[in-house]
């Protein structure tokens, strides 16, 4: 498994990718098709669970997308089974220490880097892998590790969690970010600008990628002249739902 997703952001480049928060693999299939890079199945916020979006990691690795989950938590063998049924990598909110980040990386990595459990399942081709050592490389080379910083909590100590090795990307996520403020929804507030300037001047630090939730094109555009690389377009509902509403209005005037 080559991660192009990794390596694109590696290399410096820019990526976008779309929230999936319907039990739809079609939808996945669409966003691919459409040229997004990567695809999040959000299971934090959707029905999904790892038996239900595995046919979701099949319609995105179909039309080369890569796809990224938004696991519920924290917790090992949430980790563990998502990763297990073929995530390029995991997203993972609520990432507010580096004490987490680093139990969220050895989770989501085999040995000598971490302690993930091993099974030779879907993430290993069901076992068609030219050695279970190199599998395990390959899977700690690969594997994408993004955490949230959604949480002045976690904002303080950003540089620590940047940081810890393995970690790949620091994601802002700013509405749980602006309600941790006390100024719920207001994500332009000077206190958020601040906010997420220096989030995105942590990242820069440790040299990883930033990436952000958008809400428009024009958005996407001014974050990416900020410095964000990893853009996060929406949701699936709320597209489908805009789209609806300007044919709608647009019919009946």
């Amino acid at each position: 498994m080559i991660n192009q997703l990794k390596r694109k952001l590696a290399g410096g480049g820019v990526v976008l990718g779309t929230f999936i928060t319907l039990n739809c693999p079609d939808l996945v299939e669409i966003a691919g098709l459409a040229g997004f890079d990567y695809c999040i199945i959000d299971t934090e916020h959707g029905p999904g669970n790892p038996e239900s979006i595995q046919h979701m990691l099949r319609a995105a690795e179909l039309r080369g997308m890569a796809p990224i989950v938004r696991v519920t938590d924290t917790a090992a063998t949430t980790i563990l089974r998502t990763l297990d049924v073929g995530a390029a990598g995991i997203q993972v909110p609520q990432v507010n220490s580096p004490e987490t980040a680093e139990y969220v990386v050895r989770s989501a990595k085999y040995f000598p880097r971490g302690d993930r459990g091993a099974c030779l399942t879907r993430s290993s081709r069901y076992g068609f892998v030219p050695g279970v050592a190199e599998y395990f490389e390959e899977a700690n080379r690969e594997t994408l590790v993004i955490v949230h910083c959604e949480n002045r909590q976690g904002l303080e100590c950003l540089d620590g969690i940047a940081a810890v090795d393995g970690v790949d990307v620091i994601f802002v996520g700013p509405y749980d970010l602006s309600q941790s403020f006390g100024i719920p929804g207001q994500i332009y507030h000077p206190v958020m600008v601040d906010a997420v300037a220096s989030a995105l001047a942590a990242a820069k630090r440790a040299g990883k990628p930033a990436g952000i939730f958008v809400g428009s094109v024009e958005e996407a555009k001014a974050r990416i002249e900020q410095g964000f690389s990893y853009i996060a377009y929406s949701t699936d509902s709320l597209v489908f739902a805009e789209v609806c509403r300007n044919i709608v209005g647009g019919i009946r005037g």
